[in-house]
């Protein structure tokens, strides 16, 4: 859950890794950040869902988890309708369930606002 200035962090263990979910709100939008191990900014994405379909750039790229970052990013964008930018700061490539159990926490905090 948001805390009343819209800032919520939780830490999950998955998989002997420990990935820290940061997630800030604005009135138009959320600032999304996973990070394994120190926080981190790392590669980023950011996606505008205004129509029916959302509007994505890579801001920084990464050389393994674009796909997770895309997802996380239009996902969250089109059911706020707003601005997202997602930032993963990780250490080695993620796994399919690692990835699936991230995105669902991640969703899980949104929604729980």
């Amino acid at each position: 859950m948001l805390s009343p200035n819209g800032f919520s962090q939780k830490i999950i263990n998955l998989e002997r890794r420990t990935f820290s979910l940061q997630i800030q709100k604005f009135e138009n939008g959320y600032f999304v950040s996973v990070t394994e191990g120190i926080n981190k900014i790392g590669s980023m994405v950011v996606s505008l869902a205004t129509g029916p379909t959302p509007i994505t750039t890579t801001i920084i790229p990464s050389r393994t988890e674009s796909l997770f970052l895309k997802l996380i990013a239009e996902r969250i964008s089109t059911r706020i309708r707003g601005i997202v930018l997602v930032s993963t700061f990780i250490q080695k490539e993620l796994e399919p369930n690692t990835a699936k159990a991230l995105m669902s926490e991640i969703m899980e905090m949104i929604e729980s606002d």
